[in-house]
This record gives C-alpha cells, sequence and structure tokens, in this order.
C-alpha cells in the first residue's frame, strides 16, 4: 500500500515539483561549473546528479509502481493503459539515467551526457503532468 502523499494531487504534485525543481537547480550548477571551465568540479557534480536521479525521482518511481498504480488499478482497471503509459516513461527514466552512468564512466561529462541530463527533465516533466492529470484529478 502506498502513502497518502501518492494519492492526494496537492501532495503528490509537491512531491513531483521537489523533484524536478531539484534536479533543474543541480543541472544548472554542473552546466555553471562547466562554463566556468571547473571542469573536475563540473564532473563531480554530474555524478552526484546522476545519484540524485536515482534516489529522489527514480526511488519515487518505483514506489508508484510497488503500490501506488496497483491501488489504481484495483479501484478502476480500465486505467490499466495509462498506467501502462506511465510505467514505460518511468522505465525511460532509468534507461536514460543509466545510459548517461555508462557514458561518464567511458567518455566523460560530454555535450551528449548534458543533452541526456536534459532528456531527463523533458521527459519527467511531461511524466509528472500526465500522471497527475490520468491518475489523481478524477479519481482520488
Amino acid at each position: 500500500m502506498s502513502g497518502p502523499s501518492l494519492r492526494q494531487l496537492h501532495a503528490h504534485h509537491a512531491i513531483h515539483q521537489g523533484g524536478l525543481s531539484g534536479a533543474i537547480t543541480k543541472t544548472e550548477e554542473m552546466e555553471d561549473l562547466l562554463r566556468a571551465k571547473e571542469f573536475a568540479v563540473a564532473r563531480q557534480a554530474a555524478d552526484h546528479l546522476v545519484e540524485y536521479w536515482e534516489t529522489r525521482i527514480i526511488s519515487h518511481a518505483d514506489a508508484e509502481e510497488e503500490g501506488f498504480y496497483q491501488e489504481v488499478l484495483e479501484q478502476d482497471p480500465s486505467l490499466e493503459d495509462a498506467v501502462a503509459k506511465l510505467t514505460r516513461d518511468h522505465d525511460l527514466l532509468r534507461i536514460i539515467a543509466a545510459d548517461i552512468k555508462e557514458m561518464l564512466k567511458k567518455e566523460g561529462l560530454t555535450y551528449e551526457v548534458m543533452q541526456q541530463f536534459h532528456a531527463l527533465l523533458v521527459v519527467n516533466a511531461i511524466h509528472s503532468r500526465d500522471e497527475e492529470r490520468l491518475l489523481l484529478e478524477e479519481h482520488f
């Protein structure tokens, strides 16, 4: 069973906004370090940013899948397609984060890695908006 905050639109939205705003801030800080030519510190910031995605945003996705989505489906089985799409969004976040870790290990902090960090931001923003609309606005 998921916690009550996952079933309440305003609380769930706050979780999403907090996670996304933190990721945006950390991404901007990493970009500022690159512009300042602080390459070693920027690389450390990139490692911390991946860890943030894993421990804050992807762990939230895991919790949703383990409890909240199951509860939604028990309450309204017609939402199966929506839940499948939202789960795919989570999978994309996991795939992109894993790709970033591999790219950082092999190539360091490159322009392509920065693009992938921005892809995480976009996918997460769209996912959160859709999840709130599809599962919370009308169902809880």
